[in-house]
């Protein structure tokens, strides 16, 4: 079966994004020694723009091949004319406000997210990946096998949480934690099976 993994930066204090929904304030703490570790471990992750400016244009598809947005998430590239950010994977944008797709490459659908999941997760491929945002993770929270955070050294007070949803703990075990030289943290938690919290 294939896993769900929610792989997303933020700050200390667990935002994604700013109260905008911009994460400048994130990408202005991806260091030098930082870079490369996303670059050959997670390559799929970078938008197909960002991949030739870094080298990795034809890198093959290593975690996953399906990434989920939120329409905001989605919105922050499709609004300045990137309606194709991740040309290299399926695209599948969640959406109530928009009817049709801008580009015949992303997948639009007022779907049921967890109904959809469940079906992808049945399907032959690589993972799945939650690229955001906050409140379509809180709705998937309970399909969500893996959580990987990119944590930046930067607090930043307020704006779009990790999850928005309402108080429901799940437990997650951290699997791994690296720490890298300038203050980025890469923390991987796997869900925690029942009965074993």
């Amino acid at each position: 079966m294939r896993k769900l993994s929610y792989f997303v930066g933020a700050s200390i204090d667990g935002f994604i994004a700013d109260p905008d929904g911009g994460f400048d304030f994130l990408m202005a703490h991806v260091t030098e020694d930082f870079a490369p570790t996303l670059f050959s471990e997670y390559p799929e992750t970078i938008p197909t723009p960002g991949r030739a400016g870094n080298g990795i244009a034809d890198a093959p598809n290593k975690r996953f091949d399906t990434v989920l947005m939120g329409r905001s998430t989605y919105g922050l590239g499709a609004d300045i004319g990137l309606t194709d950010p991740y040309a290299h994977l399926r695209q599948i944008v969640f959406s109530r406000t928009l009817d049709t797709s801008p580009d015949p490459a992303v997948e639009v659908t007022a779907e049921d997210p967890l109904t959809l999941v469940r079906r992808l997760k049945q399907e032959d491929g690589l993972g799945i990946w939650l690229c955001g945002g906050g409140e379509l993770a809180g709705r998937l929270l309970p399909e969500i096998d893996e959580l990987i955070v990119k944590q930046y050294p930067v607090v930043a007070g307020s704006g779009v949480p990790l999850f928005g949803a309402d108080f429901a703990p799940h437990a997650f075990t951290l699997a791994d934690c690296r720490v890298f030289e300038r203050g980025n943290v890469i923390l991987t938690y796997d869900r925690t099976a029942p009965g074993s919290d």
